[in-house]
């Protein structure tokens, strides 16, 4: 028997709704793991370090881009993150005039202080459920955490935890 379009989208909305209760969540439940770690670290600033481990040195323009924000904004949350111990500023011997931003030690052991409480949470969370094919459940959100340009966990850990090279400074073409 095939669907008919609207039974799809019907499908598609319903997918959809429980997608965006299940964000509303994790915000809350990412905004709590945050404050018991650091409760002078904000949520956009935590995504710029989560940024910086997934994808390494930022020029500000980019995690600008990253984060949908202006220039001016990113570089206030930058220097934030610098005066926290968070991140430092590099610069490039052939191109003084990009600031590049680094994850400190302090910076990395902040995001998986914070990943560690949230993916307790989340496993309790997890715990409590009845799931018939897990591991297909697992693939689509994989799948969902790959269409919006991130990593999924094991890849992302794997940078956290340093056992992949973090990517250095990129050379001026």
């Amino acid at each position: 028997m095939t669907r008919t379009s609207w039974q799809l989208a019907a499908v598609e909305d319903e997918v959809t709704d429980a997608l965006l209760a299940l964000s509303r969540v994790f915000i809350g439940l990412a905004a709590r793991s945050i404050a018991q770690v650091d409760e002078e670290v904000t949520l956009p600033q935590f995504r710029t370090l989560v940024l910086l481990v997934s994808q390494g040195p930022q020029r500000v323009v980019d995690l600008a881009g990253e984060l949908s924000v202006t220039s001016s904004t990113a570089t206030r949350m930058c220097n934030r993150l610098v005066s926290k111990g968070l991140a430092a500023r590099q610069v490039r011997p052939d191109d003084r005039r990009a600031a590049w931003i680094t994850l400190t030690a302090p910076g990395r052991d902040l995001v998986g202080a914070v990943m560690s409480r949230r993916r307790e949470a989340i496993a309790d969370l997890v715990a409590g459920l009845t799931l018939i094919r897990p591991l297909a459940f697992a693939a689509t959100l994989n799948a969902l955490v790959e269409a919006a340009g991130d990593v999924p966990a094991a890849q992302w850990a794997r940078l956290w935890d340093g056992s992949v090279a973090e990517p250095s400074l990129p050379s001026q073409k």
